[in-house]
C-alpha cells in the first residue's frame, strides 16, 4: 500500500479538481443563468482531467521508477488512480448535488422542457440525483481506463 500512496493522492487531487470545477461552473452561472452553455463548458473539464493523469504518471515514473516506466507500469498506476476516483465519485456527486448546486436538477429540468428538448417526465427521469450517481459512477472507470492508457503511453520511457 505504501508504494501506491502517490496514486491514491492523485486520485484525491482529481476529486478535488472536480469539486472545484463544479463550484466554478456554479459561480459563473452555468448551472442557472447560463445553463444553455453548461454542456459545452462542462466538456472543458477534460483538460485538467488529462493534465492530472499526465502529471501523476510523470511523477510516478520519476519518483518510483527512476525515470523509466513501461506502458504496463503506467497503466497499473493510472488504474489505481481510477479506482480511487471511482470509489470517491459518489461522494463527490453528493457534495456537488446537495451542497454546491442543489438547484441544478430543477434548473436543467426547466431548461430542457422549456426548450422542447424533453417532456417533463423525460427531464425528471434524466436530471435527478439517483441517475447522476449511477452515470458518474459508471463513467468514472470507463473514462479512467481510457485516460490511463493514453497517459501511460505518453509517459513511457525505456
Amino acid at each position: 500500500m505504501k508504494n501506491r500512496r502517490l496514486e491514491i493522492r492523485w486520485g484525491i487531487y482529481f476529486i478535488a479538481m472536480q469539486l472545484s470545477w463544479m463550484l466554478l461552473e456554479k459561480l459563473f452561472g452555468f448551472h442557472d443563468a447560463k445553463i444553455e452553455q453548461h454542456a459545452t463548458v462542462s466538456m472543458l473539464v477534460l483538460i485538467p482531467s488529462f493534465l492530472i493523469y499526465f502529471l501523476a504518471l510523470r511523477q510516478k515514473r520519476l519518483k518510483d521508477f527512476g525515470g523509466k516506466m513501461s506502458f504496463g507500469q503506467g497503466l497499473v498506476a493510472g488504474l489505481i488512480i481510477t479506482a480511487t476516483v471511482t470509489v470517491l465519485t459518489p461522494f463527490s456527486q453528493l457534495i456537488t448535488s446537495l451542497v454546491i448546486t442543489p438547484d441544478y436538477f430543477g434548473n436543467m429540468i426547466a431548461y430542457a422542457v422549456d426548450k422542447g428538448m424533453m417532456t417533463q417526465l423525460e427531464a425528471e427521469a434524466e436530471f435527478n440525483l439517483t441517475n447522476y450517481l449511477l452515470i458518474s459512477t459508471v463513467f468514472a472507470p470507463v473514462a479512467g481506463i481510457v485516460t490511463s492508457a493514453v497517459m501511460a503511453a505518453l509517459n513511457m520511457r525505456k
